[in-house]
Parts: structure tokens; C-alpha cells; sequence
């Protein structure tokens, strides 16, 4: 971990990389107690712990029959966000994950994130939900940060100062089935208390540049971290990938 803070901030001291590092740690201890609350949470709570501040902007594609894709990274309590969104946006929430091996962990992950409406899907069944869905309007939920499987199916970029194979998923089903694509910021206004403010990255995906959607919702993200390094899932192993020699 110490290892990416210093690759991500090389403008940054060894004491400031520490302090990043101390950071994080105590944040993540944070998440750990709050997670653990989202079990018996109450919905009264959970909507005032997790504010999403600009609805009307998802909500106005709602009253266009129009699906949206929602697009974010492992930033602050995305937990707390999984909980809340769904009461909040007039569309249905949908999120895609992968599974977990252990079906009593991922049979309690998916009870605790959709005990206020939000759908879990599987990632197997992407293609298949959006093709057998197109009539109702949903956000779907990406999470973008996550490391591609297969790196050579990704789109390499430079995040945080380092090579980096981003999912290609948000862009591709945009383009697929014309769907705006809103980025999603969540803040950490004070301890358990958190906003998610929506973005529009374009609402006319066709027109884009091939890449500009994933490079846009990528350098959004990668404002927050730098904006509050210590925010950010730096446990995780964000680039266990090498570039390949094909995307050199």
C-alpha cells in the first residue's frame, strides 16, 4: 500500500506519505464500524447519514423514460451509499458485482445493500439485464476502479501518475444502448456522515471519442483522491497488472 501512496504522490515526502498512510488507516477502521452498522441500520438513518445533494439531475432522465448509468470508484463509504441511493433517485438502483466465493458472505452482502431497494446483479448477467430491462428506466451502478481481469480487455491510461487497465463496462453499455453517463462523488462531511453529488459526463454517448467517456469518469475520480488521498480503498490491489506489450 505505502508502496502506491508513493508511486500515485512522488511530488509528495516520506512524511506526507505517511501521513496518508495514517490516514487511510484510521478512515478504513471508521468504514469497518459503520459497515457493521449497516446491518441493523434504520432507513431513517441511513438518510441522514448519506445526503445525495443534486437528485433532480438522475431524476430528469427518469421523466424521459431514459435509463442511466452511474459511475464512481471504492472512495469514502460506498457502502452507506449502496443503502441509501435507491430512496433517494426516482429510477431503480441496480448494481453490478462480482460474486463472492463464499455464498453466506455474498448472500449477506446483497441482503445488507438491498435492504432499501437496490438490485444486485451479477456481472455474468450484464448483458443479458440490459438486454431483458430496456423498458424500465434504472440507474446502473458501476464501480470503476475495480482491475480488470484480463488487462488487455481494459483501457490503459495514466491514474495516479501510474499505467493503469481501467474497466471499459460504463463506456461500452453507454454506447450500446444510448444511455447517459452521470459520475458520482461521494464526501465525507464528518464522521458517519457522508454527500453524493452527481455529475453529467454526456447524455449523448454516440458522439463521444472512443475512450473519452472512461477517461473522463477516471479523471473525476482520480480530482477526489487527490483531493483526500486518505479516502480512497488504497488496500486493495488497484495494479497487480502490467501494461501489456500490445497497448504499449
Amino acid at each position: 500500500m505505502s508502496g502506491n501512496i508513493r508511486l500515485s504522490f512522488p511530488e509528495l515526502s516520506v512524511k506526507e506519505h505517511f501521513k496518508i498512510s495514517k490516514d487511510f488507516y484510521r478512515h478504513f477502521c471508521d468504514l469497518f464500524v459503520e459497515s457493521i452498522k449497516l446491518f441493523t441500520i434504520s432507513k431513517k438513518t441511513v438518510l441522514h447519514r448519506l445526503k445525495v445533494l443534486n437528485p433532480e439531475l438522475a431524476n430528469s432522465y427518469f421523466s424521459e423514460g431514459r435509463s442511466i448509468i452511474l459511475v464512481g470508484g471504492h472512495y469514502n463509504n460506498w457502502e452507506l451509499l449502496a443503502v441509501a441511493i435507491d430512496e433517494q433517485l426516482k429510477h431503480h438502483c441496480v448494481a453490478l458485482y462480482k460474486p463472492l466465493n463464499n455464498h453466506f458472505f455474498d448472500e449477506r452482502m446483497r441482503n445488507t445493500r438491498g435492504k432499501f431497494g437496490l438490485e444486485m446483479i451479477s456481472i455474468r448477467e450484464t448483458r443479458n439485464f440490459f438486454e431483458t430491462r430496456k423498458t424500465e428506466p434504472n440507474a446502473v451502478i458501476f464501480g470503476s476502479d475495480q482491475s480488470p481481469g484480463n488487462p488487455e480487455k481494459g483501457y490503459w491510461m495514466k491514474f495516479l501518475n501510474q499505467d493503469t487497465s481501467v474497466l471499459f463496462g460504463a463506456e461500452k453499455y453507454a454506447r450500446d444502448y444510448n444511455l447517459p453517463v452521470l459520475y458520482g462523488s461521494i464526501q465525507k462531511i464528518s464522521r458517519g456522515h457522508y454527500s453524493f453529488e452527481l455529475e453529467l459526463i454526456t447524455d449523448q454517448p454516440a458522439s463521444m471519442p472512443h475512450g473519452a467517456i472512461t477517461e473522463a469518469h477516471t479523471r473525476l475520480l482520480e480530482k477526489d483522491i487527490t483531493h483526500q488521498p486518505a479516502y480512497w480503498l488504497w488496500s486493495h490491489r488497484r495494479w497487480k497488472h502490467k501494461k501489456p506489450p500490445t497497448q504499449q
